[in-house]
C-alpha cells in the first residue's frame, strides 16, 4: 500500500479550491499531488473545506474568535487528529497551521511542520520539539529568521504555484489588484492610499476573519477608503474569478508591512503576466525582480509613483520569469523526497 501521508490544516481556515489563506492553498496543492507521487492523502481541516484525498472536518462554531471558543475548537481538532491515527495507516503527518503544537501525536510518527509564517509568530516551544517533529522553511530568508543553531538543519522548499501554459496574455485593464486577508499587518489602506494619489481604480480582493482587530482594522481603516472613487471591495475572491483579475489587472500592489515569509499572491501574479509593485517586507525581495517583473518601494508615495510606471514592465517577462522559478510541480517534487526522506524504515 502506498504511504499514506496525513495533512493537518489550521481548524480557523478552510483548504480547497476556495482558499485564501497561504497555507492553506499550499497544503490545498500538494495534497491533490500526492497520488501521482505514489501516496495516499488524507486531510484534517475546517468544516466545509474541500480535499481531493479522504477528508475530516472540524466544526468551527459562527462567531467572533473568542479564546473559549478557540479552545472548544482547538480540543475538536485533536480529537480528530486522534480519530485519524486510529482509522487510517498514517506514516507521517504534515502539520501546516501555527497552533500544530496543541496536537500530541505518538512518537512512533514522524511529522513534518511546515513553517508557512515568521518564526516569531510560533511559540518558543517549537524549537524543542521531540526528536519525530522536523520543521521545513519556505524562503531562505525565514530560514535566517530562526535560531541560528538550528539553521543547518531547516530544509527550504519554496512555494510553486500553478503556471498556465496559455500562450496569450489578456488585454490589460487600467485597475491595480490587491488580495489579501483584511488585516493590520497587510498594511491595505496604504494600497489604496498609493492608487488615489496616482488616480488608479483599484479593487480590493479580501476576507475578514471575525478577530476583533481585524474587525476594528475593517472599521477604522479600510471603510472610509472605500467611499473613495474608483475603490471596489467585492469580499474574497478564489478560483477562476481571482485568475481572471490577475490576468487582467495593471499590476498587483502589495504594501504589506508582515515579515512575509514568500507571498503566493505576489508568484500567482507574476505568472499570470501581471507586475506587483511591493514594500519589501520579509521575503518578498526574493520573488519580485526591481525593475523586471515588477517594483519594490518604500512609501506610499513612492508606491504611488511606481502605478506610473508600471506599464512600461513586459507582462511577458513576468511569465517566463514564473516558469523558472515558481513551477508547482517543483515543489510537489522537493516535499515528495523529503516525505520518503522522513518515513521510518
Amino acid at each position: 500500500m502506498n504511504p499514506t501521508i496525513l495533512s493537518v490544516g489550521y481548524p480557523f481556515a478552510r483548504v480547497g479550491p476556495a482558499a485564501v489563506g497561504g497555507a492553506e492553498q499550499i497544503l490545498t496543492s500538494l495534497e491533490a499531488e500526492l497520488p501521482t507521487r505514489g501516496f495516499r492523502s488524507v486531510v484534517l481541516a475546517r468544516e466545509g473545506s474541500c480535499a481531493a484525498g479522504i477528508l475530516l472536518e472540524t466544526h468551527v462554531p459562527d462567531g467572533t474568535l473568542t479564546p473559549e471558543l478557540r479552545q472548544t475548537v482547538t480540543h475538536a481538532h485533536a480529537e480528530n487528529l486522534r480519530r485519524a491515527l486510529r482509522t487510517y495507516p498514517v506514516d507521517l503527518i504534515h502539520m501546516h497551521g501555527i497552533d500544530f503544537t496543541e496536537y500530541p501525536v505518538p512518537a512512533s510518527v514522524p511529522v513534518l511542520v511546515t513553517l508557512h509564517l515568521p518564526p516569531s509568530w510560533y511559540p518558543e516551544a517549537i524549537w524543542r520539539l521531540p526528536p519525530n517533529y522536523h520543521l521545513q522553511c519556505v524562503s531562505e530568508t525565514q530560514r535566517l529568521a530562526c535560531p541560528p543553531y538550528l539553521r543547518d538543519r531547516l530544509p527550504v522548499i519554496p512555494n510553486g504555484v500553478p503556471i498556465s501554459d496559455r500562450r496569450s496574455i489578456l488585454t490589460k485593464r487600467r485597475f491595480a489588484l490587491m488580495l489579501a486577508r483584511i488585516c493590520p499587518e497587510k498594511n491595505l489602506h496604504a494600497g489604496l492610499d498609493a492608487a488615489r494619489l496616482a488616480g488608479m481604480p483599484v479593487l480590493l480582493g479580501g476576507e475578514v476573519f471575525p478577530y476583533e482587530d481585524h474587525l476594528r482594522y475593517l472599521r477604522e481603516q479600510i471603510e472610509p477608503r472605500l467611499h473613495h472613487t474608483g475603490v471596489r471591495w467585492p469580499g474574497a475572491l478564489n478560483g477562476r474569478r481571482k485568475q481572471r483579475l490577475l490576468e487582467a489587472a495593471q499590476c498587483l500592489l502589495l504594501p504589506s508591512l508582515a515579515p512575509e515569509t514568500s507571498s503566493l499572491v505576489a508568484m500567482e501574479a507574476i505568472a499570470a503576466g501581471t507586475p506587483v509593485i511591493a514594500f519589501p517586507s520579509g521575503a518578498v525581495p526574493e520573488i519580485v525582480d526591481h525593475g523586471r517583473t515588477g517594483f519594490l518601494v518604500n512609501s506610499t508615495e513612492e508606491m504611488a509613483a511606481a502605478l506610473s510606471e508600471i506599464s512600461r514592465l513586459n507582462p511577458e517577462t513576468c511569465r517566463t520569469t514564473a516558469r523558472e522559478r515558481f513551477p508547482l510541480s517543483r515543489m510537489v517534487d522537493r516535499y515528495a523526497a523529503l516525505y520518503r526522506q522522513l518515513l521510518p524504515g
